[in-house]
């Protein structure tokens, strides 16, 4: 984008920020003697708004669960300030609306899953005629069988047995913002299907989600707005209409075919790795339904704005940081 200004806006919503951080900083002191300094946050600033689905995305090590741990209370910051629903950190209150999913959750493995979530809401102090009917909801929610849950210990868990567990643990208090930190670790594609379809969910009923991931694909589904924390700075931070632009062309890939042809329907055609490529011009219905006659497969087509994952790229590179996951 050409302004930078532009990638930090704000939703056009006038809903209020249910979590809002201002120059937070954490330093860490490391070494034998703790006379070393490592910056994990540096001058964080944002806003999340009620209602909305929050990515924040990063390497690994860039900083996003120290944000989190921070935004929970578990962590005291160096610098800077922080709210969450209306009031300061550490609010006990507050913690009563709030749901939490670590990255690596750690459960008594003697328990089994509805034990474990029995605890959960005893520590909510959830009565039991409550717990009787939210349990069994919750498990249904995740997608985990009530009689497994009821008999296997959690020391019997897949780590996506596990997730899921964590989620329901998660919202056992029926929370208005919940923080998900890496919530589609360990699963298999159908998990991280479900663990979408429970976000998507958690949104239609008006709660506010706040999740990490380095999973791009999956934020770029679900999510209103993201931001991109790297090296402990929010780089850029919008909807993906704002970062990735809105355009309403289509890229193609095509086998086969006729060139001149496909250059009287195609835009910028190239041939690459044994296929035509290019942008549609004109309506893609027509493109799709004049394949046939340019004797054209259609191997893709997908919008011609840069994929989330590109723009991440994207921007670590303009600052000479090197992308993995």
């Amino acid at each position: 984008m050409d302004s930078a200004a532009a990638f930090f806006s704000e939703p056009s919503q006038t809903s209020r920020p249910v979590v809002e951080t201002q120059d937070l900083r954490k330093i860490y002191r490391t070494g034998f003697w703790l006379n070393q300094r490592v910056q994990s946050l540096k001058r964080c600033s944002l806003q999340v708004f009620q209602g909305e689905t929050f990515g924040l995305l990063g390497q690994n090590g860039a900083g996003k669960t120290t944000l989190l741990k921070i935004l929970l209370g578990i962590v005291r910051s160096s610098g800077g300030r922080a709210m969450v629903l209306g009031q300061n950190l550490g609010d006990r209150a507050t913690k009563q609306r709030i749901g939490y999913l670590p990255e690596n959750p750690y459960f008594y493995d003697y328990l089994t899953g509805w034990e474990a979530l029995e605890f959960t809401a005893g520590l909510f102090q959830l009565p039991r005629s409550v717990q009787r009917k939210r349990i069994p909801e919750l498990l249904d929610t995740v997608g985990l069988a009530q009689s497994t849950a009821r008999k296997k210990q959690l020391r019997q868990y897949s780590k996506g047995m596990l997730q899921r567990i964590g989620m329901a643990q998660a919202l056992i208090n029926n929370p208005e913002l919940v923080f998900l930190d890496e919530p589609m670790s360990g699963l298999d594609p159908l998990g991280r299907y479900q663990m979408r379809e429970i976000i998507q969910t958690l949104k239609a009923e008006g709660r506010t989600v706040f999740f990490n991931s380095h999973v791009l694909s999956d934020v770029e589904q679900i999510c209103d707005r993201v931001a991109i924390l790297a090296q402990g700075e929010i780089l850029c931070l919008g909807s993906l209409d704002e970062l990735l632009g809105t355009s309403n062309a289509y890229r193609v890939k095509v086998k086969g075919g006729n060139p001149e042809i496909l250059k009287t329907r195609l835009a910028k055609l190239e041939f690459r790795e044994g296929l035509w490529q290019g942008e549609i011009l004109g309506s893609p219905q027509d493109f799709i339904a004049s394949l046939s006659l340019m004797d054209a497969q259609l191997v893709s087509m997908t919008l011609a704005r840069p994929s989330l994952e590109e723009f991440f790229v994207r921007q670590l590179a303009d600052r000479g940081i090197r992308y993995s996951t």
